[in-house]
């Protein structure tokens, strides 16, 4: 379990890395203003920006479900493989979601790559309930 949590954390690192460079890059560009950046609001962006940060923002959202998920698993010492199988489907959806999101952008795909995503969540919950009885 630690393995797959730690593996989203990477994910998120790369992703908060590439959004960066692309913020910076579009205000040493003159796409966007500098001063944009303090509310979020105010201009348009480039696509790309606007892609990168909302990809960032959600690997803040469903994913705090599958950590502490993975603290519960972890602190009952549980020793389940439906919950780690389920959390590695978890990961793996995470980063099709990302590819999918930062490049051809298919609202289908990544509706259905998210949806596995979800279920799996709620897959490595159920198991992890049902083993702590």
């Amino acid at each position: 379990m630690l393995h797959a949590m730690f593996m989203l954390v990477i994910l998120t690192t790369v992703i908060m890395v590439l959004t960066a460079r692309v913020r910076i890059g579009s205000v040493k560009s003159g796409e966007v203003p500098q001063n944009y950046y303090s509310l979020m609001q105010g201009h348009d962006i480039p696509d790309f920006v606007a892609k990168t940060t909302r990809n960032f923002n959600n690997l803040f959202e469903v994913p705090t479900l599958f950590y502490a998920g993975g603290a519960a698993y972890l602190a009952l010492d549980q020793t389940g493989q439906l919950p780690v199988i389920s959390a590695w489907v978890f990961v793996a959806a995470r980063v099709l979601h990302s590819i999918i999101h930062l490049s051809y952008n298919n609202v289908l795909h990544r509706l259905v790559i998210f949806a596995i995503g979800n279920l799996s969540v709620l897959v490595m919950w159920l198991g992890i309930v049902n083993a702590a009885g």
